[in-house]
């Protein structure tokens, strides 16, 4: 069984930046065909997908967040990361990782991070 993790700040400022850390068990990120995703849910919105990396290491990104986005792993410790530049209060939501199969099937999640920007 699959296991996501993420963990963050909860409240930021504007202009601040935005680090999330998504922990993963039960399998490694680096499984050939499977991609690793960050999407989020700002109040009262539907899903926004954010990017994702792959298991070769190789990210892509929304095209709306991409100069303000990076994706990256931790492979030593099955971990992904994502950090977003000069953030505002638009960017307020729950932030999910979550697993993308060969299907292209988002297939696990995890409970979500509430990050909340704002003076």
């Amino acid at each position: 069984q699959v296991q996501l993790q993420e963990s963050g700040p909860g409240l930021m400022k504007p202009s601040q930046t935005l680090s999330l850390l998504c922990t993963v068990s039960g399998g490694s990120i680096l499984t050939t065909g499977y991609s690793w995703s960050w999407i989020r849910q700002p109040p009262g919105k539907g899903l926004q997908w954010i990017g994702y990396i792959t298991w070769s290491g190789n990210a892509v990104y929304a095209p709306s967040l991409k100069s303000r986005t990076s994706i990256a792993r931790e492979t030593s410790k099955n971990q992904l990361t994502l950090h977003v530049s000069s953030v505002t209060p638009e960017d307020t939501a729950v932030y999910y990782c979550a697993r993308r199969d060969t299907a292209a099937r988002y297939d696990y999640w995890g409970q979500g991070t509430q990050v909340t920007v704002s003076t």
